[in-house]
């Protein structure tokens, strides 16, 4: 599991807008009374998406004040879920799952495509991308697997992970889902030798 962290540099000020205020008050009224902090997922979600793919400590406390919740215990959630970021990613951002179905077939080349084409894990590329490893993406059938920003790629090798990361640095459009033609979660077809 990575420890996350607060960073250091932090934006200055994070408000949220009446719109998106509104949105997160649409949001708490689908709960019963009691239980309104059962929106801090989405509203954790609005935050990111507002800050540029990550939260910083003033998104946090906003959600806090918003969901009359203690600042420790937002933060605690997003501590506990990959999908949050404590720390700027870049505009396009690659989580590999490391778990055992995925290393199996081969992450430890998706990674190294990673470090060959964005750089080190969790540091800023000239290109605006970022990687990290993370803990299951939940499409283990089709293994190896990532997410770049909000879409799945799988059954990755480090060659097709190299093609998808050249053509987002040339905004050429990419392939999502399997890589090699995989319909959902079939059994991968072999050539039979007769």
């Amino acid at each position: 599991m990575t420890l996350k962290r607060l960073v250091k540099d932090q934006l200055k000020k994070f408000q949220f807008n009446e719109k998106e205020i509104e949105h997160i008050n649409s949001l708490v009224i689908k709960y019963p009374k009691g239980r309104e902090q059962s929106a801090v997922l989405e509203s954790l979600f609005l935050a990111q998406k507002k800050s540029g793919g990550w939260l910083p400590e003033s998104a946090i406390v906003a959600i806090s004040e918003i969901l009359n919740m203690p600042k420790i215990r937002v933060l605690e959630i997003v501590t506990f879920y990959s999908m949050f970021n404590l720390e700027p990613c870049g505009k396009f951002f690659v989580q590999i799952c490391g778990t055992t179905p995925c290393w199996l077939r081969g992450s430890d080349e998706i990674k190294k495509a990673c470090k060959d084409h964005i750089g080190e894990e969790k540091k800023l590329s000239n290109e605006d991308m970022s990687w990290i490893e993370v803990e299951c993406l939940g499409a283990c059938v089709n293994a190896p697997v990532v997410q770049i920003n909000e879409e799945y790629f799988e059954d990755l090798d480090y060659s097709s992970m190299s093609e998808i990361l050249v053509k987002l640095n040339k905004d050429q459009p990419i392939k999502k889902g399997s890589q090699i033609n995989r319909q959902s979660s079939e059994p991968i077809q072999r050539e039979k030798n007769d």
